[in-house]
């Protein structure tokens, strides 16, 4: 190797000149080594390997060489664009120092705005590039490995690495130093379409490349939801969306597709241990033999697995070095026309589905007429009356009975259905969304290469083929509160944010629930009993005896939440007790609630009258905004009191200050009691009462929200819906911070009951 040394290194400013001093040239070995050269032997010091990639001349190099004038491209790790080594004085003067010189393009950039030697110092040698690894320049496309479809595990499990088949799109990443694109894998940019998710990416800082994987968004239970994906794109929010890598056919100048697979992965799995990323996983394998990982994934509820060969290269085309089986069948069809809708049904009854035979003429395969939401016919129907045609776009003797509307055959729709019959057509089909990764012209039925060789799970119904923790959100885009404008879907999704929080104080307790069916400005329902088979994440409580007679309900988790969310609950309200002590309250809520004519301010100074003189009587206290017009004042007790006791301590203490500070508060509701003055409620520490949770959205114009906050914070709130499910953001931060000491400050009422009389 023709070799330089740069004492100061180089430079992306196209005004500075770096030194370059030619030295004895290098065996093309040393461009491998790392290490230490020992004292008094040439180049002693420590050795790195600070860049790796490719060289492109741009004139003829040997001319350019003997005139001190040689241009180049450098594709690596680190350096990119032109540049030029230019020696100071005579030609083909080996001693003559040179000049390393950026030139001026795309990559270019002032010494003010970056350093490479600072910003990047560290070697790249950890890449561990395999021995099949060739030099080239980053091609601006590629062709993706594609899987073909099995019915059973190959015959020597050995050879095979298995991963999951993620229920979502397949996305390749091209990275360079202009930043990362994301395409789909026909070749569609989707940058814009996911900024969130090319930033996180960029942050990695990994080297140029092309990188293989999927895009989901899993549920809790980490299972990837396809319609929630779709959703996702609807709604142009794709923040919760995860891309999982499972290949690496170029990296750092170097194509790697003539590589083993494991080696590629090697490499792959090096550069994501090295960056950690939420939203950049790698796909990770699973271990045993392939029957007993695909029984495994079907009980999970995933869609089936991936097997690869080991020893496979990266074809880019489909090949049997790449397998897929699935738990049911479903696949991809071009829609070619539709059926006129029946009863109440808007827009459309059935899609006329077909697939392309090996002539590409359009073989009709069958119908689906379920699976489609009101706001999904309307959106579809929207979308093919462009495409109507008089003639039918399947093969000429295809029988379609009734009354069909023909399309062009460019859509495309995912489905899942039972099985094929005699006839080439699916049975007991459920519509998935539509797929725009893909074309019209593509798409095939997928046949199995053999015929079973292992028992494989039994034919599921529909349900069966979502796992239980799914929930699919009926009429994402109506409108629940006209004020601010927010949807259904972002409740869901606020609750689906918080739920980590909320759980704390949640857990454990009977909870009530506040459903507005036609949003806040409608009318509200108040629920302590509900059908729990209806909502997944919500169990069923038997009272204890003694302590009433009607059952009650407890939200186990975050699934809890998002179904009863998705049967438009808003509020959560929890009791003073917990399930299993329901005969002793663990806690005493004051509710300070302002009635008419009453400021802000006096709602902040009635609740650090109260926090004053809890203080006074022993009694710790946490405050937490209502997500309405007031404040809760919040007291944690021991489980040593009957109910009875506690409501009526809190009743004392409401009359107290009622009598000392009349001006300022009342014992008595109703509205014309509380004009110019504030309402202690105590009345919600007596059996079966309810305090809205914190963390819970309020059914009231703006959405506000309850939530922890702590006494020092007082003077600065600006009232007690200062949140709100859209500026809930601007609190996560800080969570349950405020309330950490909640839990240990519990204490008994025997001493506050006697200082108080």
């Amino acid at each position: 190797m023709q070799s330089w040394a740069i004492p100061k290194g180089p430079s992306f400013d196209t005004t500075v000149k770096r030194m370059a001093v030619q030295v004895e040239d290098h065996p093309l070995a040393y461009a491998r080594f790392e290490g230490t050269v020992p004292a008094r032997q040439y180049g002693a010091g420590k050795v790195i390997i600070w860049d790796t990639g490719v060289w492109t001349p741009l004139h003829d190099p040997a001319e350019g060489y003997r005139d001190g004038n040689l241009k180049f491209e450098l594709h690596g790790h680190k350096l990119h664009g032109k540049w030029v080594l230019v020696r100071m004085k005579g030609k083909g003067e080996k001693q003559s120092p040179w000049l390393l010189i950026k030139e001026k393009d795309a990559f270019a950039r002032t010494a003010a705005q970056y350093s490479v030697v600072d910003e990047l110092p560290d070697s790249v040698a950890p890449l561990g590039l395999p021995p099949e690894a060739v030099p080239c320049t980053l091609p601006e496309t590629l062709s993706p490995q594609l899987a073909k479809l099995v019915v059973a595990a190959p015959p020597d499990p050995s050879d095979w690495i298995c991963e999951n088949k993620f229920d979502g799109y397949r996305m390749l990443v091209r990275n360079n130093a202009e930043g990362a694109r994301l395409f789909t894998r026909n070749g569609h940019d989707w940058t814009s379409k996911l900024r969130s998710l090319q930033d996180a990416f960029e942050r990695l800082k990994l080297p140029p490349g092309w990188y293989d994987g999927e895009i989901v968004i899993p549920t809790e239970a980490g299972i990837p939801d396809f319609a929630e994906l779709q959703q996702a794109f609807y709604l142009a929010d794709t923040r919760d969306v995860i891309l999982y890598l499972f290949d690496l056919p170029y990296v750092a100048g170097h194509d790697l597709r003539r590589a083993p697979l494991l080696a590629r992965r090697a490499v792959l799995k090096r550069l994501l241990s090295a960056a950690s990323s939420e939203r950049i996983r790698l796909s990770e394998e699973f271990a045993g033999a392939l029957e007993q990982v695909l029984l495994s994934a079907c009980k999970l509820g995933l869609e089936g697995v991936i097997a690869k060969r080991r020893s496979s290269t990266y074809q880019g085309d489909r090949s049997s070095d790449w397998i897929k089986l699935k738990c049911g069948q479903r696949q991809e069809f071009v829609i070619g026309g539709y059926t006129n809708p029946e009863g109440a049904r808007y827009g459309l009854g059935a899609l006329l589905l077909g697939v392309r035979d090996a002539q590409g003429v359009l073989q009709y395969a069958g119908n689906v007429g379920s699976g489609f939401g009101q706001k999904t016919l309307q959106d579809l129907i929207k979308t093919l009356k462009p495409l109507l045609r008089i003639t039918s776009p399947f093969a000429a003797e295809s029988k379609i009975e009734g009354i069909s509307h023909w399309v062009a055959p460019t859509l495309v729709a995912e489905v899942s259905f039972g099985d094929w019959t005699r006839a080439g057509r699916i049975r007991h089909a459920v519509f998935r969304g539509l797929r725009t990764d893909k074309t019209a012209n593509s798409i095939v039925r997928e046949k199995a290469l053999r015929m079973p060789a292992v028992n494989r799970p039994g034919t599921r119904s529909n349900k069966a083929h979502l796992p239980a923790s799914r929930t699919a959100v009926t009429h994402p885009e109506r409108v629940i509160d006209a004020s601010t404008g927010t949807t259904k879907i972002e409740l869901f999704r606020y609750y689906g944010l918080v739920y980590h929080l909320m759980m704390k104080h949640l857990t454990g307790r009977p909870v009530s629930l506040v459903r507005a069916p036609a949003g806040v400005d409608g009318k509200t329902f108040f629920q302590k009993h509900i059908e729990t088979e209806k909502l997944a994440g919500i169990r069923q409580v038997e009272r204890a005896p003694g302590v009433g007679d009607s059952a009650m309900i407890e939200v186990t988790g975050k699934q809890g939440l998002l179904s009863a969310a998705q049967s438009n609950v808003i509020e959560f309200h929890t009791q003073n007790a917990v399930i299993t002590s329901l005969a002793q309250p663990d806690r005493i809520v004051f509710d300070l609630d302002p009635g008419e004519g009453v400021t802000w301010a006096r709602v902040q100074e009635a609740a650090q009258l109260m926090h004053s003189f809890l203080t006074q009587l022993g009694l710790p206290s946490f405050l937490k905004t209502s997500g309405g017009k007031g404040l809760h004042v919040v007291v944690p007790v021991r489980r040593l009191h009957d109910w009875d006791t506690v409501k009526g301590f809190s009743h004392a203490v409401v009359l107290h200050m009622a009598r000392t500070i009349p001006q300022r508060f009342v014992a008595r509701s109703g509205p014309t009691n509380r004009v110019g003055k504030i309402f202690i409620d105590y009345l919600r520490n007596g059996l079966g009462a309810t305090t809205v949770s914190a963390w819970s959205a309020r059914a009231r114009p703006g959405l506000g929200i309850s939530v922890p906050v702590a006494w020092s914070e007082l003077p600065s709130l600006r009232g007690g819906d200062q949140w709100s499910v859209r500026t809930v953001h601007e609190r996560l931060d800080a969570g349950n911070q405020p309330w950490n000491e909640y839990a240990k400050a519990a204490r008994g009422l025997d001493r506050a009951i006697a200082a108080l009389e």
